[in-house]
């Protein structure tokens, strides 16, 4: 009868400390999806910004059309990419990122438009969400730290392929986007 305690003891003990695995993956797949979600809210207010200001720019620039036209297909393919693929969606927006730099760049050599308040209230709403996408962005890379770390840390690693663990990419800069941007009117 006490070997049979014993036995049902260590069962309970494992099938306890399985549980606790388990509901920490859970814990952190839904923090890294809960942080990507703050993204996503400020990424639509991106979405929704960028069609005003190309038209803004648009005026101005009249001549600047590939620009203006990389900026809407890069919004466009930013917003095509399935919300729950959160990797490919990271990819679509550090292209969008670098081709809003572009605008800007070119504000630096349209004086009127630098100055036209359209343009200027739609640069500051634009800084705004960008702010706000910086701290979504930190918050949610400090959640993909920790989900990382627990999946390929003992004793997750050991439960990982059981439990579904998911590897999710930080969102970061591309080296294409830590470029300065040229402006050439030649």
């Amino acid at each position: 009868m006490s070997v049979l305690l014993v036995v049902i003891g260590i069962i309970l003990v494992i099938a306890f400390f399985l549980v606790q695995i388990f509901n920490r993956f859970a814990q952190n797949r839904n923090t890294v999806k809960d942080g990507w979600s703050n993204i996503d809210v400020a990424l639509k207010r991106r979405y929704d910004l960028i069609p005003n200001l190309v038209e803004t720019v648009k005026g101005y620039a009249a001549h600047e059309k590939t620009t203006l036209e990389n900026v809407i297909h890069a919004r466009n393919a930013a917003m095509a990419v399935p919300s729950d693929d959160i990797n490919a969606q990271i990819k679509a927006e550090n292209q969008l990122q670098q081709t809003l730099r572009s605008i800007f760049a070119l504000s630096e050599a349209y004086p009127d438009l630098k100055a036209n308040t359209n343009f200027l209230d739609l640069q500051a709403k634009l800084n705004e969400i960008e702010e706000n996408l910086e701290r979504s962005r930190r918050y949610y890379n400090g959640t993909v730290r920790e989900n990382n770390t627990y999946g390929e840390s003992f004793p997750g690693v050991l439960f990982a392929g059981i439990f579904k663990y998911k590897h999710f990419d930080y969102f970061e800069a591309d080296e294409v986007s830590r470029e300065n941007v040229k402006v050439s009117f030649n």
